[in-house]
């Protein structure tokens, strides 16, 4: 065994289930339209719930309040969501600014949870 595969944390338990919908080509109602969107907005709140523990972790492990925000991971993301939505088919002009609007709020979130228990 790797040193590099000793010390990796194990994986997150976390498991995001869909819940049945139908295709979006083969939606024939806007009732149909509204299952699938339901059904995508519960398992995308449980994705941000799980990214959200990451902040957690992040405030935790970050012994100083000024690497809270950090510039320049900011934009790696949002390269790598751009990179990532034009592969899925997702118009950049739906992705970014989602993104830097859920990083926006991630660290503010991390700021108040820092100060909470480092302040």
């Amino acid at each position: 065994m790797t040193l590099a595969a000793e010390a990796a944390p194990p994986p997150s338990p976390t498991t995001v289930s869909i819940d049945p919908r139908p295709a979006p080509e083969a939606c024939r109602s806007m009732t149909e339209v509204r299952i699938g969107v339901d059904a995508l907005d519960r398992a995308l709140v449980a994705l941000i719930a799980e990214r959200q523990r990451y902040m957690d972790a992040a405030a935790r492990i970050k012994t100083d309040r000024a690497v809270v925000h950090d510039a320049a991971r900011i934009e790696d993301v949002v390269a790598k969501v751009k990179t990532s939505a034009r592969s899925a088919g997702l118009s950049e002009a739906i992705a970014e600014p989602v993104w830097r609007t859920l990083i926006e709020r991630c660290i503010a979130y991390e700021f108040e949870v820092w100060d909470r228990i480092k302040g």
